[in-house]
């Protein structure tokens, strides 16, 4: 009797994923595929620099066999349809209010947008890492209303402290749904299975499929141990 074919899976939200979580995925999937890292361009003048590092660099033989699959850019200039998604994750008091309870108690959450252990420059003042988040913390950015357009307008380089704690948040809002956006694109357009080991943005993308009306196909792998 035939066996039944695996399916074909992308990981989410990230370019990397612990070696562990690989190992586990390669035992339900019948490949793994990675997008490169993502760095917007949220205006002409200002956006994010990518780093080079790919998940095949550690692991050629599985890209030498088709097990691992990688390259998908998900950089530049943000597209209007991208853009009017993200701005319905912003406005979406539900999808808000998940990005800001974990970005209140979940550690790897926090780790993937900031580094609370290193000073942030704030605006143009440089804040001690664990001061800038408790601000950041603050309920008063779950009830800021935002959207792309605001988030393009703080990124100018001129901007007052206070500017700058609602740019970093902004911030910090726009690349993770952009991140739950892309892949809902990606898995579309190449027919293959969202799949993550964060059950944070696990949860975000549920909810924007749901809202969307998106296939509601997202595999979670919960993290023990490692």
């Amino acid at each position: 009797m035939n066996q039944p074919r695996l399916p074909h899976a992308l990981f989410y939200p990230f370019h990397l994923c612990h070696p562990e979580t690989l190992a586990r995925l390669l035992t339900r999937f019948a490949s793994i595929h990675f997008r490169d890292f993502m760095a917007l361009q949220l205006t002409p003048m200002s956006g994010m620099t990518a780093f080079q590092d790919r998940m095949g660099m550690n692991f050629p033989g599985l890209i030498e066999s088709g097990r691992l699959v990688q390259g998908y850019g998900v950089s530049g200039p943000i597209p209007p349809t991208v853009a009017a998604a993200i701005d319905r994750d912003l406005h979406d008091p539900h999808w808000r209010s998940l990005f800001h309870h974990a970005l209140c108690r979940d550690r790897r959450f926090q780790r993937g947008l900031f580094e609370p252990s290193h000073s942030l420059r704030i605006g143009g003042s440089l804040v001690p890492g664990p001061a800038a988040f408790l601000r950041l913390m603050d309920d008063s950015f779950r009830q800021q209303t935002y959207d792309l357009r605001l988030v393009r307008a703080l990124s100018k380089s001129c901007i007052t402290l206070d500017e700058g704690y609602l740019f970093e948040y902004g911030l910090a809002l726009v690349k993770t749904s952009a991140s739950l956006i892309y892949t809902q694109t990606l898995a579309r357009t190449y027919q293959i299975q969202p799949a993550t080991d964060s059950l944070v943005h696990f949860a975000l993308y549920a909810r924007s499929c749901l809202r969307e009306n998106w296939p509601k196909t997202n595999h979670l792998l919960l993290r023990t141990g490692y």
